[in-house]
C-alpha cells in the first residue's frame, strides 16, 4: 500500500531506482511514458537493436529533447538523462543498474538477457511472456539462488490475475478459476498475418499507418497469446491447465460464477482450480454486452452458509446457488502500470507474480496441412498456433514449444490440428533458447 511513498523517499534521497530497459516497442514505450513522470524512477539506459527507432519512440511518448542520448551512460547516471545503445549486455552489466526490464518479445533474446541480468545481480521484470513460458521456472530458481527478484510485469494480464488470486487466497478463499477475456471464435486458430486485419475490422493501410505488426497482432487473435498467458499464470499460481487446450467459453461478467464452476455442478470446468479464457463474443459472432475482452477475473468459493450469506448482503456477483462468486477487473493498463513491478522488486524484494513450478506449456499446432520441407514462421505466423496443455503431457509427446517454432524446416508432413513434435521439427540443440529450454525441462519437469 505504500510503494509510492517508498519511491518518493528514494527521490528525496537523490537515489532513484536505476532501470535498464531492453526493447522500446509498444509495451516498453508505455512504461517509458510513465517512468519519466514517476518520482523515484530513473530509466538510465535503453537498449534497442535500432537506436533511431528508440529515439522515435521516446519522442512519441513526449520525452523532451535533451533528456536522452545526451552524453553516454556515465553522464546519464550523473544528470538523470537516459543513455541509448544497441548493446544490451553492456547496459545489463553496469553495476549501477538495479532493475532490468526485458520487453523485446523475442523468446531467445529474453532468456539470454534475463540470465545475464541475474548473473550480474539485477532484478528482472520479464515483460517477455513468451520467454517466461519457455523457461521461466528455471530463471525463477536461478534468481532466487542469486538473491534477486524475477517477476512478471504488472499491467499485463498474467500479473494482474496472479494478484487477484493471491488476494483471494490471502483472505482464505478457494480459487476455482482465473484468467482473462479475449475476442475468440474457433476459426481464429487458422488466421494468418495475411488475413488478420479483416478480423480486426482494419484495412492493411490502416494497420500499416498505425505501426501495427501483423504477426504480433495475429498471435493475439489465433489463441497463441492466450495460451501463453494462461500457462504463465498456472506456473505462478498452481492453478491447472486443461488437458487439451483452453475452451474459450463465451461469457459476460454476470455469467462468470455459473459458467466457471465444475461440470458436475453445471459449469464447464473439468474440476476446481483451473485457468481459462472467456470470449467476449458468442459463437455466432454477436458481442456480449458485459464482456471482459480487456479484463481479468477470478471465480472463488464461499464454503459456508455464513460466507454465502455475506456475499448476498454485500452484492457480490454469484451463481444461482450463491456458492460461487466472481471478482473481475474490466481492463488493464499494459505498460502504463509496469512501474509497480519495478518498485516492488527494488523496494520490497517481491515479484508481482513469478513462476514457481512448470505446470503449463504452450505447444505448436498445425493451422493447416503442413508439408515436409516447409519452414515454420513462429508465433502468430501462417503455419502454427500455440495450444496450452499440461507440461507433463508436453514432455510425454516431445512436443515442439511455440517459442521454438521459428525457422525450423519440417522433417515430416503434419496434419491440420496436430501437435508438432521434436521428430516433426527437429531443433538445433546448440541454440541458446533450445539449450536453456532443455535445461529447464530436465531440472523442473
Amino acid at each position: 500500500m505504500n510503494l509510492s511513498r517508498k519511491l518518493a523517499a528514494r527521490a528525496a534521497e537523490g537515489r532513484p531506482i536505476r532501470v535498464a530497459q531492453i526493447g522500446a516497442g509498444k509495451f516498453g514505450s508505455m512504461f517509458l511514458h510513465q517512468a519519466r513522470i514517476t518520482p523515484g524512477l530513473h530509466v538510465a539506459g535503453i537498449a534497442d537493436l535500432s537506436v533511431p527507432r528508440a529515439r522515435v519512440a521516446l519522442a512519441r511518448v513526449h520525452w523532451p529533447a535533451g533528456s536522452f542520448d545526451a552524453g553516454g551512460l556515465d553522464a546519464a547516471m550523473q544528470d538523470g538523462t537516459t543513455h541509448l545503445t544497441d548493446d544490451a549486455m553492456a547496459l545489463i552489466a553496469d553495476p549501477r543498474i538495479e532493475v532490468v526490464v526485458e520487453c523485446t518479445g523475442h523468446p531467445e533474446a529474453g532468456l539470454r538477457h534475463a540470465r545475464a541480468a541475474i548473473a550480474h545481480g539485477k532484478h528482472v521484470i520479464m515483460v517477455n511472456v513468451e520467454a517466461d513460458v519457455l523457461a521461466g521456472p528455471l530463471l525463477a530458481r536461478e534468481a532466487a539462488a542469486a538473491g534477486v527478484v524475477y517477476s512478471m510485469a504488472y499491467g499485463d494480464q498474467p500479473a494482474l490475475v496472479c494478484e487477484m488470486v493471491d488476494t483471494l487466497r490471502t483472505a482464505g478463499f478457494t480459487v476455482v478459476a482465473a484468467g482473462k477475456g479475449t475476442k475468440y471464435l474457433p476459426e481464429f486458430h487458422a488466421s494468418t498475418p495475411a488475413t488478420v486485419w479483416g478480423h480486426y475490422g482494419l484495412t492493411e493501410a490502416q494497420a500499416r499507418d498505425g505501426g501495427m505488426n501483423p504477426q504480433m497482432f495475429n498471435s493475439f487473435l489465433d489463441g497463441t497469446k492466450s495460451g501463453i498467458e494462461m500457462a504463465a499464470i498456472a506456473n505462478a499460481t498452481g492453478l491447472a491447465v486443461p488437458e487439451d487446450g483452453l475452451l474459450f467459453p463465451p461469457a459476460g461478467t454476470t455469467e462468470l460464477p455459473a459458467l466457471l464452476r465444475p461440470r458436475n455442478e453445471g459449469g464447464v470446468l473439468p474440476r476446481k482450480g483451473m485457468v481459462e479464457v472467456v470470449s467476449s463474443v458468442r459463437r455466432d459472432g454477436s458481442t456480449i454486452p458485459d464482456n471482459l475482452r480487456w479484463g481479468v477475473y477470478a471465480v472463488f468459493e464461499g464454503e459456508s452458509d455464513y460466507a454465502r450469506r455475506c456475499f448476498g448482503e454485500y452484492g457480490v456477483a454469484t451463481d444461482p446457488s450463491g456458492r460461487y462468486a466472481a471478482l473481475w477487473r474490466p481492463y488493464h493498463f499494459i505498460g502504463l502500470e509496469l512501474g509497480v513491478s519495478v518498485a516492488s522488486a527494488a523496494l520490497r524484494g517481491e515479484a508481482t507474480g513469478c513462476a514457481e513450478a512448470w505446470r503449463g506449456d504452450v505447444v505448436a499446432v498445425a493451422k493447416r496441412p503442413l508439408k515436409a520441407g516447409e519452414v515454420l514462421d513462429g508465433e502468430g505466423g501462417a503455419c502454427v498456433w500455440g495450444k496450452c496443455i499440461p507440461a507433463p503431457r508436453s514432455l510425454a509427446l516431445a512436443a515442439l514449444p511455440i517459442g521454438l517454432a521459428h525457422g525450423i524446416r519440417l522433417a515430416h508432413d503434419v496434419a491440420e490440428g496436430a501437435i508438432l513434435t521434436a521428430a516433426d521439427a527437429p531443433v538445433d540443440p546448440m541454440g541458446d533458447a533450445q539449450r536453456i529450454r532443455a535445461e529447464m525441462a530436465a531440472r523442473c519437469g
